[in-house]
């Protein structure tokens, strides 16, 4: 119980800190890597906004949720949603393109 409330106020802490949040800043890249055990993905993207990241690039993210690490493989196409968490680049949410 106490490690679900923690991850709640994580959350609610995260929401807080980043109001960008709230918005719908989804964009579009390709899976180059997929890293399970570090929780991590790898994805070329175009420009995060919204993030001050004028160009595409690719890069390493955090993902906030380890689920999402294994509906996507190298090479699929997603549109994803990326905030600071904590200092740390992290993929809030993520939907496989086509």
């Amino acid at each position: 119980m106490k490690k679900i409330l923690a991850v709640i106020a994580f959350a609610l802490h995260a929401l807080v800190l980043t109001p960008s949040a709230f918005a719908d800043d989804m964009t579009t890249g390709e899976i180059v890597k997929v890293d399970e055990s570090a929780q991590k993905i790898t994805i070329k993207h175009g420009p995060l906004k919204h993030l001050d990241m004028d160009h595409g690039m690719t890069m390493v993210f955090k993902a906030i949720d380890p689920a999402m690490l294994k509906m996507v493989k190298p090479g699929d196409k997603v549109k994803f949603e990326a905030q600071r968490v904590q200092g740390q680049l992290t993929v809030m949410k993520m939907e496989k393109g086509k």
